[in-house]
């Protein structure tokens, strides 16, 4: 394969222009970019990118770790750090693990390779005592809280969040509040839980197994849920669904089978996604496409050394009412 010396001779100029052309510098004349461009052309050369990686010490490219690629939280984060990748002209390079650990430790590796510039981690199974030492290799931003001096982080506050989705119902009348949840063992089920658990204390009332549900992600989900409430002798008269998706599916359904939604079970979801709006759920938007963009843009200023210190941001939530909550009559209580 031909080389940049050769380049040059061909196009009768020095290695040193046919370098500035090859890295877009400025202050080369037309006529010689040009001469370079048809000697390239004529020896069909083709650049080293590894090499040129290597040489800057950098490569322009982003890993993003996450465990779907098709669910809509993970797609709105997407957005926001696809969004913010362009601006800053960064390729991102996107690892699946279907919270596989030994997926999520692959994508670690890419750092400790220096394939990558910085890691973004959207959701994982590995515990951050395993994720932190490959910090050392460059820099990680993390899509939910962690207490760690060496990982940057920007998060939503779900127990909060939860709390006052909580209340919101409580102030509607509802005692009886049943819950949807997505992983179990995972950070932010645990802190749901709590807040549910807290909540429904301060009214003297019992979280009850029977009404929480896990490994909910999609509509198909929604509707297994309905189907597991029609075989219960007591069902609650509300639901806090973590994911719009997951109540739209739930909402299709419960028309299916003569539940009428809001006077027999109040919805509330979370991520304010499209479906949310179309179907008037009454939903908590966690700003999930602008949790992507500052994570990336997080990252950009800890490659580019324009931030040194890692940084914790937590966003903002908003619940917004529609038309799957309604006041519940102390009539309707007694009779359920």
């Amino acid at each position: 394969m031909a080389n940049i010396r050769q380049i040059a001779k061909q196009a009768k100029v020095s290695v040193s222009t046919v370098s500035r052309v090859l890295n877009h510098f400025p202050y080369v004349s037309e006529t010689k970019r040009k001469a370079v461009q048809d000697a390239m052309d004529q020896l069909n050369y083709s650049r080293n990118i590894n090499a040129v990686h290597l040489l800057r010490g950098k490569t322009n490219m982003i890993g993003v770790l996450l465990p779907y690629v098709n669910h809509p939280y993970f797609s709105s984060m997407m957005e926001g750090i696809t969004a913010e990748a362009l601006r800053h002209n960064y390729r991102l390079l996107l690892c699946q693990t279907d919270y596989q650990e030994h997926e999520e430790t692959k994508a670690l590796e890419l750092l400790r390779e220096k394939q990558i510039d910085g890691l973004i981690i959207c959701s994982k199974t590995l515990s951050w005592d395993q994720i932190e030492p490959y910090s050392s290799f460059g820099p990680i931003v993390a899509c939910e809280s962690v207490q760690s001096d060496s990982i940057s982080s920007v998060f939503l506050d779900h127990y909060a969040a939860f709390q006052f989705a909580i209340q919101y119902l409580i102030e509607h009348g509802h005692r009886q509040i049943g819950v949807c949840l997505s992983r179990y063992y995972s950070n932010s089920s645990e802190t749901r839980r709590k807040a549910l658990s807290d909540c429904l204390s301060s009214i003297g009332e019992p979280v009850r197994d029977e009404w929480t549900f896990y490994d909910c992600y999609g509509m198909e989900e929604g509707v297994e849920v309905v189907r597991r409430l029609m075989s219960l002798d007591q069902r609650p008269t509300a639901l806090l669904v973590t994911g719009d998706q997951v109540a739209a599916g739930i909402i299709m359904e419960a028309r299916q089978n003569g539940i009428r939604v809001p006077d027999d079970l109040a919805i509330i979801g979370f991520d304010n996604q499209p479906i949310a709006k179309i179907l008037h759920i009454t939903t908590v938007d966690n700003q999930m496409m602008e949790m992507g963009r500052r994570a990336l843009s997080l990252l950009h200023t800890q490659i580019t050394g324009e931030r040194e210190k890692t940084e914790k941001v937590q966003l903002p939530f908003q619940l917004i009412p529609r038309s799957t909550v309604s006041n519940r009559n102390v009539s309707d209580e007694k009779q359920s």
